[in-house]
């Protein structure tokens, strides 16, 4: 607990301008944008009514697909950037760098909050599947390696995207947390990003991470009733 305490004491307002900066930044739509210029159209109201990549990538085509996907990639990037560059003053000792990156984990979360849920937009975002992978790379890149294997294993075995971003999702917390506590046992200690790890940092990547891959299966909310009912659509090489 005494981590905590000072994270709420002494960094609120790092904690603050973190998630404030990670939310107005990440509210800015690609899919919205790009589909808006292309088409002149909303692409909420095309296709599956995601304003994400998969949706563009159906609707609009593929060079507005892959604007739409570093657009969504970076503000993850720039949202973890910004509270990195905000505790650089911080001391480099394992306890003040667990503190550190708890601020970017949170950076990260509301980054994938203003995503699906955009002040510019009405709150009706996407879903937020890139922006969490950007967040993964910048929190513990080992943890996106992973990830990327279990969404590669589930596609190429339905090829359906939605399947393998709800298993990505329901997996994240669980990876995460494990990877910490491997470093936490000394296991992989050549490439933690933080050695040493205390359970209270453990439990605290755990339920920030929760809340993000619980997001992301809310979100895709329909897609799973889609999946139930058999009518979900395929990624083929046609399309």
């Amino acid at each position: 607990m005494e981590m905590l305490a000072e994270l709420f004491t002494g960094y609120w307002l790092h904690m603050l301008i973190a998630i404030a900066a990670a939310y107005l930044i990440s509210s800015v739509n690609t899919s919205i944008i790009v589909t808006r210029i292309v088409k002149h159209e909303d692409i909420r109201k095309l296709g599956s009514g995601n304003a994400g990549f998969t949706n563009v990538l159906r609707c609009v085509g593929k060079v507005p697909a892959v604007i739409t996907f570093v657009g969504d990639f970076f503000k993850g990037v720039i949202s973890i950037l910004i509270p990195y560059i905000l505790t650089a003053g911080m001391g480099s000792d394992s306890y003040d760098q667990q503190i550190r990156t708890i601020i970017l984990y949170l950076g990260g979360l509301f980054a994938v909050l203003g995503h699906m849920f955009p002040i510019y937009y009405r709150f009706k975002g996407g879903k937020g599947v890139v922006t969490t992978a950007s967040v993964m790379l910048l929190t513990d890149w080992r943890v996106l390696v992973l990830e990327v294997l279990i969404f590669a294993i589930f596609f190429l075995l339905t090829r359906t995207v939605s399947k393998g971003s709800l298993m990505c999702a329901a997996a994240y917390p669980f990876v995460a947390a494990a990877l910490r506590l491997l470093d936490s046992m000394g296991v992989l200690a050549v490439l933690a990003p933080i050695q040493e790890p205390t359970p209270m940092f453990i439990a605290c990547v755990f339920v920030l991470t929760f809340i993000n891959g619980a997001a992301v299966i809310i979100k895709h909310k329909d897609n799973i009733k889609r999946i139930l009912e058999g009518d979900e659509k395929k990624i083929t090489s046609k399309s």
